[in-house]
């Protein structure tokens, strides 16, 4: 079993940064990924690493602003989101463990999520 506790989430300004973590415990997870959802809308996948070797990967609505990293001794990994947009307004979720063979951006892949954290970027 994974735990996950997301925090950082706020109200920003458009052009604004803000960095969210994801603290894990029990079960060290393999991989964690950053998912969100606007109401109405699907889980989209944003960002996503590997526990074992920082392979990376971006959404392209998301590449060259955000950042996901980690630091392994407190099992926690960041999305350093910067230069934020209105349409990046939605709950964040962090989630671990993809199962073999699902695309990083399948949010029915996973098995572990937190809470979600709430992002509102104003224009």
């Amino acid at each position: 079993q994974v735990q996950l506790v997301e925090s950082g989430g706020g109200s920003v300004q458009a052009g604004g940064s803000l960095r969210l973590s994801c603290a894990a415990s029990g079960l060290r997870p393999k991989h964690i990924a950053w998912f969100r959802q606007s109401p109405g809308q699907l889980r989209e996948g944003v960002a996503f690493i590997r526990a074992d070797g920082d392979d990376t990967h971006y959404s392209d609505s998301v590449k060259g602003r955000f950042v996901i990293s980690q630091d392994s001794a407190e099992n926690t990994v960041y999305l350093q989101m910067n230069s934020l947009k209105p349409e990046d307004t939605a709950m964040y979720y962090c989630a671990a463990d993809k199962r073999i063979g699902i695309p990083w951006t399948n949010f029915a892949g996973y098995d572990y999520w937190g809470q979600g954290t709430q992002v509102t970027v104003s224009s």
